[in-house]
C-alpha cells in the first residue's frame, strides 16, 4: 500500500491512470495550493532571495491584494554586481541601469544605484540581504583602485585574482555600511565550489547538483572584515553560515568577539546550511554554538522558501533540537527546567528571529 497526494493505493500498471486521476482531484484542493500549503504550515514570514534588479512586481501585489495571513518579505541579494570577474558582468550593469533608469559609467554611480535599489526593497519591507562567497576575500582598496578596477571590468578586460579580490573587498565594505545604516542584517554564505564536474556543467549548466565544500582559509579575512566595520561603528547584524564544517569553530569564537549591548548574538553562526543540512550536521553545529557561543540566542533554522516542501525541514529541526537538549538533560549536561528549557526552545525556533530581523 502507497500513499500519493495522500490517496492510499497499490501501484499497479493498471491502476496508476486512476491513482493520478485522483491526485489530481486532490490538487484541486484550495489547502493544496501554495498559499493553502503556506497556511497549513503556520508560516507567519517568508523572504525570497532577489537580485538588485528585479522590480519585485509579486511582492508589490501581495502587498496589495492582502489575502496571505503571513507576510512576504524581499532579501537583497547583490551577487551580481561584485561578480566583476565574470563574463557577463558588463551585461548585468546594463540591466542595472535599466532598472534603475539611470546611467552607470563609474562606481560610483554603480554604487549610487544599488542604494537607490536598496530604498526601493526596503519599501517593500526588506530587512535582510544574503551574499555566497566560494572563500571571503579582503583586501583593502582605495576608492580610486576601486574605480580603476570597476571601470576595466565593465569593458570586459582581464582583471587579475588580486584586482577581482580588491573590487568586492571595497564593495562588499560598502554595502554592510549601508545594511548597518538600514538597520538590515547581513548573511553571509561561504564555501560552496561550484561546477565541479565541466561536461556536465557544459550539458546542463549551473546549479544542476555538481556543487561541493571548498576548503579554504577563513578566519583571517573574516576577522578583517568584521574589524574594519567595526571600527566605524558600521558593522551590520551578520550571519555568518559556512558550507564546511571545519570552520564551525572559526566562525563560533569570531562571531563572540563582535557583539554589542541590546541586540541578543548581533553576530551570529547560522544554522547547518546544504551539505551539512542534516541530523549530525544540524547537531554538530548546535553544539559548537553551544561549546563557544550562546545557543540561547540562536536565530535557528534557515529554508529555502521557493519550495513549499522545505518547510518540513523546520518540523525536522526542531524535532533534533528538541532530541538533543533531551540528551543533555538526561545526561546531567542541562537542567531539567521546563522554565529554562522552554522558553529557549520558543526562542530558537520562532521568537528569536523575530526580533533579530525586526520583523
Amino acid at each position: 500500500m502507497k500513499r500519493y497526494f495522500g490517496i492510499d493505493a497499490v501501484l499497479t500498471e493498471k491502476s496508476a491512470p486512476e491513482i493520478w486521476r485522483r491526485a489530481n482531484e486532490a490538487l484541486k484542493d484550495p489547502s493544496m495550493s501554495a498559499q493553502g500549503l503556506i497556511a497549513k504550515s503556520n508560516v507567519s514570514v517568508i523572504c525570497t532571495t532577489d537580485d538588485p534588479i528585479d522590480d519585485l512586481r509579486y511582492h508589490k501585489h501581495l502587498k496589495e491584494e492582502g489575502k496571505l495571513d503571513c507576510r512576504v518579505l524581499p532579501a537583497f541579494r547583490p551577487d551580481k554586481a561584485l561578480g566583476i570577474e565574470k563574463a557577463d558582468f558588463s551585461a548585468y550593469i546594463a540591466r542595472l541601469e535599466e532598472a534603475c533608469l539611470t546611467d552607470i559609467k563609474s562606481l560610483d554611480e554603480m554604487l549610487k544605484a544599488l542604494s537607490s535599489r536598496m530604498d526601493f526593497f526596503g519599501s517593500l519591507g526588506c530587512k535582510l540581504s544574503d551574499h555566497a562567497f566560494e572563500y571571503l576575500p579582503f583586501i583593502p582598496c582605495h576608492a580610486d583602485e576601486a574605480a580603476a578596477i570597476f571601470g576595466k571590468g565593465l569593458i570586459g578586460s582581464t582583471l587579475t585574482a588580486y584586482e577581482v579580490d580588491k573590487y568586492k573587498t571595497f564593495v562588499m565594505l560598502y554595502l554592510a555600511k549601508e545594511y548597518a545604516r538600514r538597520g538590515w542584517a547581513m548573511q553571509l554564505h561561504i564555501g560552496a565550489l561550484r561546477n565541479n564536474n565541466g561536461p556536465m556543467f557544459r550539458q546542463l549548466g549551473p546549479d544542476t547538483g555538481f556543487d561541493a565544500m571548498a576548503d579554504h582559509p577563513l578566519a583571517n579575512n573574516l576577522g578583517a572584515l568584521l574589524n574594519a566595520l567595526e571600527q566605524e561603528g558600521k558593522l551590520p547584524k551578520t550571519i555568518l553560515y559556512t558550507l564546511n564544517p571545519k570552520d564551525n569553530n572559526v566562525i563560533a569564537s569570531m562571531a563572540g568577539c563582535f557583539q554589542q549591548a541590546g541586540i541578543a548574538s548581533k553576530v551570529q553562526f547560522g544554522a547547518a546550511w546544504w551539505h551539512a543540512d542534516h541530523k549530525q550536521g544540524i547537531e554538530q553545529q548546535m553544539r559548537d554554538l553551544a561549546n563557544i557561543g550562546m545557543l540561547s540566542t540562536f536565530v535557528g533554522m534557515l529554508t529555502d522558501s521557493r519550495s513549499f516542501l522545505s518547510y518540513t525541514r523546520h518540523e525536522y529541526f526542531r524535532r533534533i533540537l528538541c532530541n538533543m537538549l533531551g540528551h543533555w538533560v538526561e545526561d546531567g549536561e542541562c537542567p531539567n527546567d521546563p522554565s529554562i528549557l522552554e522558553p529557549m526552545v520558543r526562542g530558537i525556533c520562532y521568537e528569536n528571529a523575530l526580533k533579530y530581523f525586526d520583523f
